[in-house]
């Protein structure tokens, strides 16, 4: 018997996850541009075509996080994420969806978003995605409120879960480690720049990477490495793979 080594090749492109995604695309991008080739001409058709398959790789990349969980739901940290990867270049390291233990009351759901590690320090940056209509103020930098709504709970958490890095890095470092609690809000306007508000720093989503510019450094290049190797044995991943 013959062996026919196109159609074993043209099974494997199938059975590969990556292709089988794309397979839609393809599909919509010819469809399309056959439909516009017949009723304007093969250029125009062409054209469509290429826009249809660009517009699926937008939309695609905004869905891309190194977190599998976040890919499909979580916009606001992934938004985040892609801010942060810019700061590696200026010595700062992160870890993503990193596991801390829960809380007694249940405040907090027992996951650092963000952990950054750098230069001017280490920060636990939780992402946040807030009604947009409703506006954003806070009471003496002692309450934060989203409309009528107190967001004490919010801040309790981000806190706690920082202070729990703090307490767990300080243990496997040997010496102290102070992390400092942010929340990053996306969707409504926020009119400061960086107000802390019970010990946690409260700020634009689209500003976390400024958030972590232009700050004294207090960590060597040894520090940072040695915080980066505590955290990544001492915090697992909240969803592994």
């Amino acid at each position: 018997m013959k062996e026919h080594p196109e159609g074993g090749t043209a099974a494997a492109l199938l059975a590969d996850p990556r292709i089988r995604r794309r397979l839609p695309t393809a599909g919509t991008a010819l469809g399309a541009g056959l439909a516009v080739w017949l009723l304007g001409g093969w250029r125009l058709g062409l054209t469509v075509a290429v826009l249809v398959v660009i517009g699926d790789v937008v939309r695609r990349s905004r869905k891309t996080s190194s977190v599998t969980a976040w890919q499909k739901s979580s916009a606001a940290e992934r938004r985040t994420e892609k801010q942060l990867k810019s700061l590696q270049r200026n010595g700062y390291v992160v870890l993503h969806a990193r596991a801390v233990p829960r809380d007694d009351d249940g405040v907090s759901d027992g996951r650092i978003d963000h952990l950054v590690i750098g230069p001017s320090g280490v920060y636990a940056i939780d992402s946040e995605k807030w009604d947009k209509r409703l506006p954003v103020r806070t009471m003496s930098h002692l309450k934060l409120f989203h409309g009528p709504f107190n967001k004490k709970d919010r801040l309790d958490e981000a806190r706690w879960e920082a202070q729990q890095a703090s307490s767990i890095l300080a243990a496997r470092c040997g010496f102290e480690v102070p992390v400092q609690p942010s929340v990053a809000i996306y969707g409504p306007s926020i009119p400061w720049k960086v107000m802390r508000v019970r010990d946690v720093d409260v700020y634009a989503g689209n500003r976390a990477r400024a958030y972590l510019r232009r700050r004294p450094k207090i960590l060597t290049e040894g520090d940072v490495e040695r915080i980066f190797e505590a955290a990544q044995q001492a915090l697992p991943p909240k969803y592994p793979d």
